[in-house]
């Protein structure tokens, strides 16, 4: 879908320029991405301290190592 959009051209210089991709266009897309990341990160942060734990479930029973041949 093309979309004309009207950017702060310096902003999005230092973004290319730091993000080190090959165009413009993956650069806004990178950005898009990463701003949607951080704020499902954020929803996260509500849970903190709300879960409870059972202290005695045991993680590493459901470990499993494969045998090499």
């Amino acid at each position: 879908m093309a979309t004309n959009l009207d950017l702060n051209i310096d902003l999005l210089e230092q973004a290319f320029l730091l993000s080190g991709l090959k165009t413009k266009k993956e650069t806004v897309n990178y950005a898009l991405k990463e701003f949607i990341q951080r704020r499902k990160q954020k929803e996260i942060l509500k849970f903190i301290g709300k879960v409870d734990f059972d202290p005695k479930y045991n993680y590493k029973a459901k470990r499993t190592r494969k045998k090499s041949v």
